[in-house]
């Protein structure tokens, strides 16, 4: 059974679902990857690009049909619901843009960072561009789908 520390309260496995807090994908104590860095590949380009161009189409076939997504404080399971939370989210009233400017990659896990920037659809409001940092792990089934993504985008303002 895995213990989790939020703010200091010990959280076991069966209680974890109640505060969103999702196990790890399972890994070796002491477990070492290979990591290349290199240019991002294709697939992942076009999984940014549907999101960019609020197209919603092929570019999530990267995504296993039952990946699970924690997003910030998301916590998406399958490749419908994270297309249609990330649809919601974006369509709230903003144009996304995402740069990849690092990428990361072994097998099994694919690491990236880069930055969004967030145009409003509302005049006068403030363009943001906080930074992202993703955590891809591949599925055992088909090392080509994302089985499990961690990310974190922001903050995009403070204050």
């Amino acid at each position: 059974m895995t213990e989790y520390d939020l703010e200091g309260i010990g959280i076991t496995d069966d209680r974890a679902e109640l505060f969103n807090v999702a196990s790890s994908p399972p890994e070796q104590a002491g477990e070492q990857r290979l990591f290349t860095r290199m240019s991002p590949p294709g697939w992942l380009l076009a999984f940014w690009q549907e999101i960019d161009d609020k197209s919603w189409g092929a570019g999530f076939d990267c995504l296993a049909e039952d990946a699970v997504c924690n997003l910030g404080v998301a916590d998406w399971h399958g490749r419908e619901a994270i297309r249609a939370n990330l649809r919601a989210f974006v369509d709230t009233g903003f144009t996304a843009h995402h740069d990849v400017l690092e990428y990361w990659d072994s097998p099994r896990l694919k690491i990236f960072r880069g930055q969004v920037r967030m145009t409003p659809d509302a005049a006068g409001q403030p363009v943001v561009t906080p930074t992202m940092t993703h955590f891809f792990y591949m599925d055992d089934a088909d090392p080509t789908k994302v089985s499990r993504w961690y990310g974190a985008v922001g903050p995009v303002a403070f204050g």
